[in-house]
């Protein structure tokens, strides 16, 4: 396996929008990228690498097959097809089931033993699919979860308050859509509450409900407007990798694999992690109200139903 090298499935923009982030960031050594589009992955690997003479530090990029795989340390897959407007995630589930299956078992016939990253949407309903098709540790199979949505939250809170984003501590769990909620009784502004802040300066809590709606129809209305989401969730990605290859012990909202740790099992969903070289090293377990309890819980269902709905009768 070499240190450092991504594999990345999927050209379109979330895809390109990552690796184009890496020539300013650096973080990676080589980077390969793979689509059913042979020629627009190579066009794209040329248009890059004509910007590498400017690029934060020495980087190897080129177009590949899926053998390129065998020695990567992390596959990132954003393949799949798009949100379109009027839509929701989950009406892709299908669709994007059996592109999900044909590339996970392509990737896995390689040798691959690495940390498979997952973004394609509906996210969640993905992370479990590549993990029981590729078999890997559920560990070692992240999807992106609520990471986009925490940062989407971290801004509009930052400009609410008027606060640096860094010190905004408030997170997005559940679906990567229309289910997730905030649990605001662990939200901090530094090391201050956020509800007590709020209250001793007389803030209207119904804003925090306004903030919130915001972050859920975000990609909604970016999509009327643009057709599609891609420069937030390539950041996004670009800071997860990096956080795995550094080894930073961050806790981020991934879709992680849950085992009971929030009463639910057998399904993805997004969740405060910490994350490491492993991948998901361990999930953060809050103590939920009644309330978000049952958010949770009612997001988890959500996902479960299609799960067997829909996605088991596809992978047999």
């Amino acid at each position: 396996m070499k240190d450092r090298k991504i594999v990345l499935v999927g050209t379109g923009f979330v895809g390109m929008s990552m690796a184009y982030s890496f020539l300013t960031t650096g973080g990676i050594d080589e980077l390969v990228l793979v689509d059913v589009d042979e020629e627009k992955a190579i066009g794209e690997t040329m248009d890059l690498q004509h910007g590498l003479p400017y690029a934060r530090n020495k980087l190897v990029i080129k177009a590949g097959g899926y053998e390129e795989c065998a020695d990567a340390e992390m596959v990132v897959i954003t393949a799949g097809t798009a949100q379109r407007p009027g839509q929701t995630r989950l009406d892709m589930t299908a669709v994007n089931t059996k592109i999900m299956k044909s590339i996970t078992e392509n990737i896995m016939a390689s040798g691959f033993d690495g940390i498979l990253l997952i973004a394609s949407n509906p996210v969640d309903l993905m992370t479990y699919v590549a993990q029981q098709v590729s078999g890997l540790p559920k560990n070692r199979v992240i999807g992106s979860g609520t990471i986009l949505d925490t940062a989407r939250l971290r801004y509009l809170m930052s400009e609410y308050l008027g606060i640096s984003t860094s010190n905004i501590h408030a997170y997005i769990m559940g679906e990567h859509g229309d289910s997730s909620f905030v649990p605001w009784t662990h939200a901090y502004i530094g090391c201050k509450n956020l509800l007590e802040m709020l209250d001793e300066n007389h803030r209207d809590l119904q804003d925090l409900n306004e903030i919130y709606h915001q972050v859920q129809q975000a990609a909604y209305e970016i999509i009327n407007r643009k057709k599609s989401t891609y420069y937030g969730i390539g950041l996004s990605l670009n800071r997860l990798v990096r956080a795995i290859l550094d080894d930073e012990h961050v806790i981020l909202t991934v879709s992680c694999y849950q085992n009971q740790e929030y009463g639910q099992e057998d399904l993805y969903i997004g969740v405060p992690a910490i994350i490491t070289r492993a991948g998901v090293e361990t999930i953060i377990k809050l103590k939920l109200n009644e309330v978000d309890q049952g958010k949770f819980d009612a997001s988890c269902e959500t996902l479960k139903e299609i799960i067997h709905s829909t996605i088991k009768p596809i992978l047999g």
